[in-house]
């Protein structure tokens, strides 16, 4: 019988901001739910707000910018800057690197292992590296 028991639409997206001491107001569980309900994605402020209209829910482009930043500092997304104007966020938190489609504009991950690093350059003294991000353009084959 309790395996019949709906789950209610929210309670994932709810446990996953309340994990992080994230507060569930209305607009971030509404915009977590978008975000990670579905496979892992790539998404840019607008697209996300885009998505938001489509779904006529009442959300401003400054509140989409400050939830992605605050679930970004909460470990939910990643920050990926392909450029100085170009920042997407990705579902996939895991260490791995990612081609950008110039001519689509989107990110698309590389495949684990298809990168090698064969050697680093040294740390500056007093310093370690954190990670490293690999972001390859891809430019149209003309």
């Amino acid at each position: 019988m309790l395996d019949k028991v709906k789950k209610r639409p929210f309670s994932s997206v709810i446990k996953k901001l309340r994990q992080v001491e994230l507060r569930p107001t209305r607009q971030r569980m509404a915009l977590a739910k978008l975000l990670f309900d579905g496979p892992n994605r790539h998404v840019t402020a607008e697209m996300l707000h885009e998505e938001v209209q489509q779904a006529n829910i009442n959300v401003s482009l400054a509140t989409v910018y400050n939830s992605l930043h605050q679930f970004t500092s909460a470990g939910l997304l990643r920050e990926v800057v392909v450029d100085s104007g170009r920042t997407y966020f990705d579902t996939n938190t895991t260490d791995h690197h990612h081609y950008f489609m110039e001519k689509e504009g989107c990110l698309k991950d590389i495949p684990e292992g298809e990168i090698n690093f064969d050697m680093l350059p040294t740390a500056p003294e007093g310093k370690k590296f954190s990670r490293v991000e690999v972001i390859i353009h891809v430019a149209e084959d003309n």
